[in-house]
């Protein structure tokens, strides 16, 4: 029999177990509480300071950890593009590439508790560093928010929020959730709070094998015959994640931290083969390191100051595990090191009644070494900035912000920001403009990078000549607003300047005998495939525009329904040529209904989610990838009926009707949608009571 049935049968036996013991569990008492459905909770990224999400002046979205787990979700890329149109992921054996309204990885800006998280791979970025047992809530804001954060933040902000909790003595919770294709994810927290001090110790190690939803691929130079390839679609990977902070309070105005976060990570792909295409010599090991120190000092309720300083590390390399005539199996050898230290001061102070002003600094140096590349370089960051946020007029508020960079290679910037929010009863309406800002990269300055992968080399030349990216971003937002449904229209434009892209370009005699004494280790037979090189460049303009629709209802006590969608035109003049953003996607939407209940001891938490996408855009000859919709099933089951512990098993499928790209793709592997179809997961945490 088809294990998928097996597994089936043996959920639809448990739930009837269940079932059958919520009769029994009925008329006892319980600490299984009745969920509510939260539409308006505190937020801290839009302003800079914590409010309520319907009273911040700039639109904010937020994911919650208890919204996360009920989808089965464990992962940081898959909350995003379960529960965000605007956001799309494409996984790679160099990390992920992360897009947020049309623009990716280096537009968006990853910040932990407020504090960047570096880790860039050729573009790529390693989101296997964020801890997900420890995230409280996510919350993503759409467009430049260089006033507040700095350079990098043109596209957005993703900033996640971790959990450190103090109503327990000691608090231990276990999670795992396994499903096919070797999909699994452990977690384990340990919290200790006494008297003011708190130590928060988590682990996390998540895991997948590689596999394909098609073996074939076309011959090279051909478009008709094919060839059997071991090449993953979605490439394996082990990692482990291992966090500890402390907090210490001696009194209600002071709050002190500190902690420490390792990451490590290795793909699993198919080893090289003399008798097919598609496998390596090496795998692609990561490390991470990162600390912070920290505290804030809170004068009143009101007035606050507060200092962090960071220190974050990365590295990434290759470990051969098949022997060349170079390397034996097991040598390392490092691709590219990241160091950035970043230190900040901020004051949050109350000086007018309906007021919050916030004023501070930041220094951030950025270093980075690239054997690969040939580069050893860092460049450092000054900053400044101030914001007043103004409530006046009874259904008026009003934000003022600007913030001076000084940038070691591209001297001295401006960029500010301006909302406005009317509030009459239960509507909102805003209007935003901020300015952002964005220096080139150090490897897209100074990268003199060449490989070959898979028989075909590579060449990325730098540019020293490249000027920074500015842009202006406008938003008008109307939203209705009450506890039972949330109805929100926003409209945007954001235009960037001198936009930083990755120019292609064709090889001939000439530029082939420059580019063989630019990188005299090239041979012969590698010259001989040499097609292209590219070299970075500022094209004339990136432009941006889009409509995002955001509904949420709580139709009757313990369901609620939930639509999102979003419309981005996302593309890029050089010259008088306008061409779509790779990767862009023009239409999206999700739709997600959610059921809790509980009798007694049990709770029942029913959670069906859906993402509906158009085509993804490919420049050039590239087929576009075409448009899909994907279903995910997810049940809770919560047990209050062990002394000792709380359970919560759970069980669901992902991709319910099976929707898998079986294209035999000749473009460098040009997909939208990375699933190997429908798949049972199944998982159990447990909370264990003091």
């Amino acid at each position: 029999m088809n294990s998928r049935v097996i597994m089936l049968a043996a959920a639809l036996s448990f739930g009837s177990a269940a079932f059958a013991q919520v009769h029994r569990m009925e008329h006892r008492d319980s600490t299984a509480t009745e969920r509510t459905y939260n539409l308006n909770p505190v937020v801290v990224t839009g302003s800079g300071h914590h409010q309520r999400l319907k009273a911040t002046a700039t639109p904010v979205h937020v994911l919650s950890s208890r919204e996360i787990s009920e989808q089965g979700i464990s992962t940081f890329d898959a909350a995003l593009t379960r529960m965000m149109p605007q956001v799309s992921m494409a996984p790679s054996s160099m990390g992920t590439f992360l897009r947020l309204n049309g623009l990716g990885n280096k537009y968006i800006l990853i910040l932990v508790n407020g504090q960047k998280l570096s880790g860039d791979i050729s573009n790529n970025v390693d989101l296997n560093r964020i801890n997900m047992a420890r995230v409280k809530r996510i919350e993503v804001l759409d467009g430049a928010a260089s006033s507040l954060y700095g350079s990098d933040a043109i596209a957005g902000v993703i900033n996640i929020i971790t959990d450190q909790p103090t109503q327990q003595l000691v608090s231990v919770m276990s999670d795992t959730r396994i499903s096919g294709h070797g999909q699994l994810t452990e977690s384990a927290t340990l919290d200790i709070y006494t008297h003011g001090f708190g130590s928060y110790t988590s682990y996390t190690h998540d895991r997948a094998d590689s596999y394909q939803t098609t073996d074939l691929e076309y011959v090279k130079g051909s478009d008709t015959e094919t060839q059997q390839t071991i090449a993953p679609l979605f490439t394996g990977y082990r990692s482990d994640v291992l966090g500890q902070k402390f907090t210490y309070s001696p009194d209600k105005h002071l709050a002190l931290n500190a902690g420490i976060d390792y990451s490590y990570k290795i793909t699993d792909r198919p080893n090289s083969r003399t008798d097919i295409t598609g496998g390596t010599d090496y795998e692609m090991r990561y490390k991470g390191l990162r600390w912070n120190v920290g505290g804030i000092y809170k004068f009143t309720d009101r007035n606050s100051v507060q200092a962090d300083f960071v220190v974050d590390n990365f590295r990434y390399g290759r470990e051969y595990d098949v022997e060349t005539k170079t390397y034996q199996v097991g040598d390392y050898t490092l691709s590219k090191k990241q160091r950035q230290i970043d230190g900040e001061l901020k004051a949050i102070l109350g000086l007018t009644e309906g007021g919050t002003t916030i004023f501070g600094a930041d220094w951030r140096k950025d270093y980075l070494f690239a054997t690969s590349g040939n580069i050893d370089k860092n460049a450092y960051t000054l900053a400044a900035y101030a914001q007043h946020e103004q409530k006046f007029l009874r259904d008026f508020t009003a934000t003022l912000g600007a913030r001076y960079t000084h940038h070691e290679t591209f001297g001295d910037h401006f960029t500010p920001k301006a909302t406005l929010m009317y509030s009459p009863g239960a509507f909102n309406f805003r209007a935003t403009y901020s300015a952002g800002f964005r220096a080139p990269g150090l490897d897209e300055l100074y990268y003199h990078y060449y490989a070959v992968s898979r028989g075909k080399p590579q060449i990325i030349f730098g540019n020293t000549g490249l000027s920074p990216e500015k842009s202006h971003y406008l938003s008008l937002n109307a939203e209705y607003h009450t506890k039972a449904l949330v109805v929100s229209l926003t409209g945007y434009l954001n235009r960037i300047n001198d936009m930083v892209v990755r120019q292609t370009i064709d090889t001939d005699d000439a530029s082939l005998a420059m580019l063989r004494g630019e990188f005299p280790e090239m041979t012969d037979d590698e010259a001989g495939k040499l097609e292209r090189y590219s070299l970075y460049q500022n094209s004339d303009r990136g432009d941006v525009k889009g409509i995002q629709v955001n509904v949420s209802a709580n139709l009757f006590r313990g369901f609620n329904l939930s639509a999102n969608y979003a419309y981005t035109y996302a593309r890029t003049k050089s010259g008088d040529e306008w061409s779509v953003l790779e990767r862009s996607i023009r239409n999206t939407a999700i739709l997600a209904a959610n059921y809790h209940h509980v009798w007694g001891k049990y709770a029942l938490n029913v959670n069906l989610n859906g993402r509906l996408q158009s085509k993804t855009y490919y420049m050039g000859s590239y087929e576009n990838a075409p448009g899909f919709g994907i279903w995910n099933l997810q049940t809770t089951h919560t047990f209050d009926c062990v002394r000792w512990a709380l359970l919560e098993p759970s069980i669901g499928v992902d991709n319910l009707f099976d929707r898998v790209d079986r294209r035999i793709d000749s473009s460098a592997r040009k997909y939208a949608l990375y699933s190997p179809g429908r798949m049972l997961v199944v998982g159990l945490k447990v909370k264990f009571k003091q």
